[in-house]
Parts: C-alpha cells; structure tokens; sequence
C-alpha cells in the first residue's frame, strides 16, 4: 500500500525564491510527489494581514506557480492561515475572507487549506466554531479539496502551554462537525515527532472520523534552536506500514530548497521499498542522484558537524574549514551549506512571534 506524498511549504523564516519553488517542485514532481501547498508563515498576506491583497507582482508569481504545477501532474493548494479569525467571525471577518477567496480562486487554487495552527483561541467552542468557518469557506471558494490544520494538532502538551489548555474532545469533536471531505492535519504525538508509528495514526483516525493527513515536521529547521543544524539525514521512523492510517503524508521543507531534497526523496524510498528500506543507503542514493558522487560523499562524511553538532557546537575553525571544502564546488547545494555557515539561515524567536 503507498500513500500520497506532498510538500507543505510551512516554515517560519526567510523564504524562498520563485526559482528555487519551481526547482524544487520538478524535483519531486519527477518522484512521485502529488501536491504542493504553498503556506510560508512569512508571506503576511496569507496570515497577519490576510485581509490584505496579494501585490500584483507576488499575486502573478503564484498565478505562474499554479499553472507550473498544473503542467507537472501536481496538485497546487495554499495555506490561508486567517489570523485568530475564529475568535470573532463575524459579517466583517465573512466579508474580507470572501474577498480573500475570490483572490484565491483567480490564482488557480486546487486545494485550499485552512490553517488555525500557532494561534491563541478565546473560544470555548473551538472546535464547533472552526467547522463552521470550513463548511462556510467550502460555499464561497471554487477548490476542489479543502484540508483544515487545527489548533491542537499533535498530542504535545507544548501546545497547550503556549496557546491555552485544549478543550476536551477537541478532536473528537472537530471531526464529527467537519465535512467527511475535509482532510485533517496532524504531526504525530509530538510537533516534531521522532517516530510516528501505525497504531497512533490509528487512534488518531478513529477520533477524527478519518484518516489524518501527516503534517510531517522533518526535515523543516527553522526556530532558533533547529535553524542552526542541517536536516540532511534520510527520513526514519515513519514505517511504510503508516499508509494504511494515512489520507497523505506532507513534509515540512528544511530552509534549504536544494537540500531539502534530499530527504524528500528517500521518503519516496522508504514507501515504495517497506521492509526492505535502509535510510543510510537511501542517503546515499538521493544524495548521488541530486548532488553527484564527490558532493555527495562530502556531505556523508560531514554529517555529524551539519546536522548534528550545528553552528552552535562548531569551532571557528572547523566552520572555515568547511566553508573552505564547499567553495570548491559549484552547485547550489554547496552555496546553501556556504550560506548556512554564514549565519544566513538562522531563525529569531522574534522572527517565529511576528510572521
């Protein structure tokens, strides 16, 4: 059994360029890859200030994004992300999200996804009053799937600490108001889940009403702390038996476009080979396939210092060093690493309180 596999474009920091999403895209369009949700927390016209336009040349960008998707055989979808509008959805909240919508559909949206996540909620009904926000953008929007993040998507009692204590059966209740059409996210039993296994997904499902769509929070790195390591390593700890308990399986990208492939792709790996996957081959194989055998090999060798011991642990000298050893290569991947080094990548925690 296989599962779709789609990227959700999710992270806070510094975004990408539009050449670097449509790199990116063919990459796994040409691995399997089903749908691209295109939902960075720093693009504010689809979070704080989601009232507000797209500017013209942004709007057009993502018209062209649309349509490049279209041409790969990839399903294009957006994350709207209307700031704690459940907190007062009203007739001027109603008006402004219709005229988001109409936007929305000129663009070429296939999925639209509602995400009410890394928000504070002063609702008591949370979760009634969130399905009733879908079923009334399901009216007003012209996509063919729409897909929810709630507010209490993983089990982590971080999110309790941070956005208010969850109501009880929050899920329960969220799934049983939600149209059987609206597909859920979830990331596991933590934000950033070390192993996601068939039975928690299965638990999970059976309180939703559905299958839960992974919301998968590796290989991203933003924050302050991740920000300073390289997610390189191939994906382990999501067997391929999860397909079963799966609507879809999304990844949330690391900040580096080009290296982030490299685990995008031994996902694909490890579902098409199951029992037979091993993530260090699987490294490897994606490793040679994007980057060629010399880069490839280097970055393997330097594993335990980009992802593991991080700028934070690194010596000035070892980050010359290594910053020495990538100048030599003219590829992307190796600007990226040159970049990372440079500080260039690093996330605030103002950076994660404001966008």
């Amino acid at each position: 059994m296989t599962v779709e596999l789609g990227m959700i474009e999710g992270f806070y920091g510094p975004m990408w360029t539009w050449p670097e999403r449509r790199k990116l895209l063919k990459t796994l369009a040409g691995h399997g890859y089903g749908f691209y949700l295109y939902a960075p927390k720093a693009d504010p016209y689809l979070r704080r200030r989601w009232q507000e336009s797209h500017p013209a040349e942004e709007f057009s960008a993502l018209a062209d994004f649309a349509e490049l998707c279209k041409h790969e055989g990839v399903r294009f979808g957006v994350g709207l992300s209307p700031f704690e509008i459940f907190n007062q959805f009203d007739e001027n909240a109603r008006h402004a999200l219709a005229a988001k919508l109409k936007a929305l559909d000129r663009i070429g949206v296939q999925e639209l996804a509602i995400l009410f996540d890394d928000m504070r909620s002063e609702t008591p009904s949370l979760a009634s009053t969130q399905a009733e926000i879908m079923r009334w953008v399901k009216a007003h929007s012209d996509a063919t799937m729409f897909s929810i993040c709630p507010t209490y998507y993983s089990d982590d009692p971080v999110l309790d600490r941070v956005f208010g204590e969850r109501p009880s059966d929050y899920l329960e209740t969220l799934g049983a108001e939600l149209d059987k059409d609206v597909r859920v996210f979830w990331t596991g039993e933590e934000v950033c889940s070390r192993e996601i296994s068939p039975g928690h997904l299965k638990r999970v499902g059976d309180r939703l009403g559905r299958k839960p769509v992974l919301w998968d929070n590796y290989p991203v790195n933003d924050g302050d702390r991740m920000s300073r390591h390289l997610h390189l390593r191939a994906f382990t700890g999501r067997p391929a038996a999860n397909a079963a308990h799966l609507a879809g399986h999304a990844i949330n990208p690391a900040l580096q476009p080009v290296l982030t492939s490299i685990p995008a792709l031994t996902l694909a790996e490890s579902y098409r080979l199951g029992p037979d996957y091993q993530y260090g081959r699987a490294f490897h194989h994606a490793a040679r396939e994007l980057l060629g055998e010399e880069l490839a090999n280097q970055i393997q060798q330097d594993l335990l210092s980009l992802q593991d011991a991080g700028l934070g642990r690194l010596s000035e000298e070892r980050k010359r060093a290594l910053a020495h050893t990538y100048d030599a290569f003219d590829h992307p991947a190796a600007s990226e690493i040159m970049r990372w080094l440079a500080g260039d990548y690093l996330v605030t925690d103002e950076m994660v309180q404001t966008q």
